[in-house]
């Protein structure tokens, strides 16, 4: 399922990234990659901040779709 279904508070194991060779390459060089556990953090305004590798990242609805987690 996509990583925008998840709510706050909830977390989940990065299974793979889709979308442009463009896309995939931007999310891992973030730290999305296959494997690594990722959580919500909260949402705002149709942003969501991710923990990922022990680091806050916010990203656009759009783009956090591209995550399966």
């Amino acid at each position: 399922m996509p990583l925008t279904l998840l709510k706050s508070g909830e977390s989940g194991v990065v299974k793979k990234i889709t979308g442009k060779d463009d896309t995939k390459r931007f999310l891992e060089s973030l730290g999305f990659t296959a494997g690594t556990p990722v959580s919500v953090v909260s949402e705002i305004g149709g942003n969501m901040v991710l923990r990922v590798r022990e680091t806050r990242i916010a990203l656009d609805r759009n783009m956090a779709k591209r995550i399966v987690v």
